[in-house]
């Protein structure tokens, strides 16, 4: 175990409750160690715990054994709806955040609303929002803090056009001076963006030191999970 890893995982494991009431093991005794200031893809067939691997580096998931260790600053998980409360408005939420991170109100409001285009949807309850802006206002409440390593889901994919543009390039900026664990589908996305990769495969969490390895080693063994847990 690496002393000076952002994130480690000793031997955890997770097991997750499936729809049907059919219990699994996500992660079965699982090892690693993520050094930081690298941007890491993150790569699994759906189901095989891609964004529960994202909860539990964020602390807002426990493994069911062994340990996870964090060293530095995390992100909540981007573009996951549970970051935001759903009963407060944008706004409010902003503010709760500002208070929490010990920034000012006011000019997190400010960066967020010219990354995500709120308006006056933004003095309305998030339950109220769709998937799309939920992801759009917790993207950009992420990416204007600072944080050691940003924990990032698929939120690239969200979103017109331009938005989506304006987001990997925000992303790609923070980045440059950050570590990120990075889910998306897109591996084109993965390849532009990150330098290592890990695949979720079998229980296990597999690390490749160069991305494009651990896309040709997910393409190769990527098996459909149907047992109808997701992420």
């Amino acid at each position: 175990m690496s002393a000076a890893a952002a994130l480690t995982l000793d031997r955890a494991s997770l097991r997750r409750i499936g729809p049907g009431g059919q219990a699994r093991l996500v992660l079965d005794r699982a090892s690693l160690s993520v050094p930081p200031g690298v941007v890491v893809g993150v790569l699994g067939a759906n189901g095989a715990g891609k964004s529960s691997l994202l909860r539990l580096a964020a602390g807002t998931l426990a493994p069911s054994a062994g340990r996870v260790v964090r060293r530095g600053t995390f992100s909540w998980p981007v573009g996951q709806a549970g970051a935001l409360h759903p009963d407060m408005t944008g706004a409010q939420n902003l503010r709760f955040v500002a208070r929490l991170h010990g920034v000012c109100p006011r000019a997190l409001e400010d960066a967020v609303e010219a990354v995500a285009r709120l308006g006056p949807e933004m003095r309305r309850p998030v339950r109220q929002y769709s998937a799309g802006m939920r992801a759009r206002l917790s993207f950009a409440a992420a990416l204007s803090l600072s944080f050691d390593t940003y924990l990032v889901d698929e939120v690239t994919a969200v979103g017109d056009a331009a938005f989506r543009a304006e987001s990997r390039a925000l992303l790609r900026a923070r980045l440059a001076g950050a570590g990120a664990l990075v889910v998306s589908h897109s591996t084109s996305l993965l390849a532009g963006l990150c330098r290592a990769g890990i695949v979720l495969r079998g229980g296990g969490l597999h690390w490749h030191d160069d991305i494009g390895a651990a896309i040709a080693d997910y393409r190769a063994g990527a098996e459909p999970v149907g047992d109808g847990v997701t992420g």
